[in-house]
């Protein structure tokens, strides 16, 4: 067993596509493919399951994620430090990502960045989704963290993990003590949203209309902080990333299903721009705690399933 069947192993059990893991790895499917059937053959069964065009991992393949995963950190970590150690890292990084994500995600990966690289200088800017990629394409951003954009011509979307939209309301509301709540029961119910110019928006109103549900939207902002501090302070519910709520009192998380509103955070790169070192050690610390949260999503998603038994 080599390092590159690992590597290729642990970006299609991310990416659950072979087309786009290829990408990630700059390598052709074939390529891919032929990787992943010689570390199948080496450890005596399935990683993955192939249904028509669907990947999806076998039991033994979740079982060997983890490991797999722990391994090319480990790699990753000393392989880090040696460069540290013989040539340390210079000059800039510029991020520009969504309100969603400079809550929690980018601070985390901040940290953990300028921990290992204190004379990198970063530069984070929260912008909407189409701003960041103009900005990619002027090449005034170096990498961006939001979703798959609509024109994906001069872009290239990374897709990091799957993450689910939950309803955010305040303990008093009348659905603050429901285990789940089906989104046609948002019909008529008073929400503040992120306006109509957020690809969320357009995801939630295609969601709504799939439920037959039709709600009323008493309230738009264009952050998410502002939107959970008025959800606290009133009747009113909200719909965001179950990631961009942090721990707090003053408000209640229910799970939202039939159908449950689901995106794909990533990251953006301007095609063909060459990345830098510092740009490219950043994207590894992206990488790595978006794989923690892949991890950490999938066992909270079973233990809901348990529950639900």
């Amino acid at each position: 067993m080599e390092l590159r069947h690992l590597r290729y192993f642990v970006s299609l059990a991310e990416c659950l596509s072979f087309t786009r893991a290829a990408e990630r790895m700059h390598v052709t499917q074939s390529t891919l493919s032929h990787q992943i059937k010689q570390l199948e053959d080496e450890v005596g069964q399935p990683l993955f399951e192939r249904i028509g065009k669907r990947v999806v991992l076998t039991q033994a393949g979740e079982s060997f994620l983890g490991y797999a995963s722990k391994a090319l950190r480990e790699v990753d970590d000393g392989l880090s430090h040696l460069m540290r150690a013989g040539d340390e890292l210079t000059g800039e990084v510029r991020i520009g990502a969504t309100g969603t994500f400079n809550i929690t995600f980018v601070p985390e990966c901040l940290a953990m960045f300028l921990q290992r690289n204190p004379t990198v200088k970063v530069t984070v800017e929260e912008l909407a989704a189409n701003a960041i990629g103009q900005r990619l394409i002027d090449s005034t951003l170096d990498v961006g963290i939001a979703y798959q954009p609509a024109d994906p011509t001069h872009l290239w979307f990374e897709p990091l993990y799957t993450e689910e939209m939950v309803l955010v309301v305040a303990p008093s509301h009348p659905l603050a003590q429901r285990r789940r709540v089906r989104m046609v029961e948002l019909h008529r119910q008073n929400l503040v949203l992120l306006p109509h110019a957020f690809a969320t928006r357009t995801m939630l109103e295609e969601c709504f209309r799939a439920a037959g549900a039709e709600p009323v939207v008493a309230a738009e902002m264009n952050a998410i902080a502002p939107m959970i501090g008025i959800v606290a302070r009133t009747q009113l519910a909200t719909i965001v990333s179950s990631h961009a709520v942090t721990p707090r009192e003053d408000v209640r998380i229910v799970p939202l299903e039939s159908p449950t509103p689901v995106r794909t955070p990533g990251m953006l790169w301007k095609r063909d721009a060459k990345q830098p070192p510092a740009v490219r050690s950043f994207a590894a610390c992206i990488r790595k705690l978006a794989l923690g949260r892949s991890l950490n999503g999938g066992a909270i998603r079973e233990r809901r399933a348990d529950a639900a038994v």
